[in-house]
């Protein structure tokens, strides 16, 4: 980071190391994927013979360093809703959970018979959400045990408000968000319901069984 791509024969010099030991280093973190080699970057007439060989941070090997992207988000965001009125939050909110949404389209086509709520699941995990879906009363509960941009959307709800609508008009239904992990709850989770089960609880709740108490039914044959 400090020195930038440098040869094996560098490093070693410079931390004091064998090039022999400075190269097992080097193998193992390029099998980490958090170092690559490249030809070293000549200046003028070149020598003869083969360009040196240079070993440099890749961007995962940066992102090991401390960053700063949730303060950038939210100075961006906090720009944007100045700008704008808020106006503009929404939208990004909305482009966001763009790329979700078209995934959830791809997952049913590719599997007509796709629960949608496990493929809208499935969309989520491959955006870092750890989503699944449990059984609840009358539906299913999507719960998201991860979210990438809990720090900002605790400042700007617009991101969960984005989602909760994504939802319902993926799956067609009035989703209920009951907890998020921006607001400090240990899960995102939201109540899907099944209109099947709606309604037949619906029902019941119309048309209500007679209540059967004799104690009841005498005291309402005393009343007339």
């Amino acid at each position: 980071m400090q020195h930038g791509p440098s040869t094996a024969a560098e490093l070693a010099e410079r931390l004091q190391l064998t090039p022999a030991g400075i190269r097992r280093h080097l193998v193992a973190l390029t099998e980490d994927g958090e170092v690559e080699s490249r030809d070293q970057r000549v200046y003028g007439a070149r020598g003869r013979g083969r360009p040196a060989k240079v070993f440099a941070l890749t961007d995962r090997g940066r992102a090991s360093f401390p960053q700063a992207y949730d303060q950038l988000a939210l100075q961006a965001l906090q720009f944007l809703a100045e700008q704008d009125g808020g106006e503009a939050v929404r939208k990004l909110a909305g482009t966001r959970i763009a790329s979700v949404e078209q995934r959830y389209h791809e997952l049913l086509a590719d599997d007509p018979d796709h629960d949608p709520a496990e493929a809208l699941a499935a969309a989520l995990s491959e955006s870092g959400y750890v989503a699944s879906t449990r059984p609840a009363v009358a539906g299913v509960q999507l719960c998201q045990h991860h979210c990438p941009v809990a720090t900002v959307a605790e400042q700007f709800p617009e991101l969960c408000e984005a989602e909760t609508e994504s939802f319902a008009r993926l799956l067609g239904v009035h989703v209920q968000r009951l907890a998020t992990i921006a607001h400090g709850d240990g899960v995102c989770t939201t109540h899907v319901p099944d209109p099947s089960r709606a309604e037949l609880i619906l029902s019941r709740s119309e048309h209500p069984k007679p209540d059967l108490d004799p104690t009841k039914q005498e005291v309402d044959h005393d009343q007339h």
